[in-house]
């Protein structure tokens, strides 16, 4: 069956936006981007809110940008490629290889996980996993922690009230002193 993932980058003190809505301080070296790359490629859909499906639009003709190095069109490729599901109220057409949620949360992942196919589930945003989170979807919680504290803003782990056990699955540390965490939830 696959799993459900939550990446993204956070700051030390949790946030993954800042209180001013940057996110700046998470622009990856080429060694960081390369690991988010290979990443990618285990994935086989990616569940996105709103707000960073429209961050991640850019993506979607990002190979028609002459300043991009071989990298960056590698994993223009493969996010080009990846089927990603919008869950939106206020959207009424996606572009790209997306569309629109028809279900719940809960419903849209047991569809996937039902589909043929292989490749994790991916949650990005910080309202959708949340819920996830709440409705104990997460198989696995994966920060990229950076090593900057920005105060506030849009904290990286929800607040449930509920206790999750996890179990630390991977660790790296990588060049430019960014931590990588893997947790599996623990059942």
């Amino acid at each position: 069956m696959r799993d459900v993932t939550y990446a993204m980058s956070v700051s030390l003190d949790g946030y993954i936006v800042g209180p001013d809505g940057g996110f700046d301080w998470t622009v990856p070296d080429e060694e960081v981007f390369r690991f988010w790359t290979d990443e990618t490629r285990q994935l086989g859909a990616h569940l996105l809110g709103r707000r960073l499906y429209e961050t991640m639009l850019y993506w979607e003709t990002a190979d028609q940008d002459p300043s991009l190095d071989d990298a960056q069109l590698e994993w223009t490729a493969l996010w080009k490629s990846l089927p990603k599901v919008v869950f939106s109220t206020t959207l009424s057409a996606v572009r790209g290889n997306a569309r629109l949620a028809t279900g719940s949360l809960a419903e849209e992942i047991e569809r996937l996980r039902a589909e043929p196919g292989e490749g994790d589930i991916a949650i990005g945003g910080a309202t959708l996993a949340a819920e996830a989170a709440a409705s104990g979807l997460i198989d696995e919680y994966r920060a990229m922690v950076y090593p900057v504290l920005v105060g506030g803003g849009i904290p990286f782990f929800p607040q449930h009230e509920r206790r999750v056990d996890l179990e630390l699955v991977e660790t790296r540390t990588f060049n430019s002193r960014v931590v990588y965490l893997r947790h599996r939830v623990t059942r």
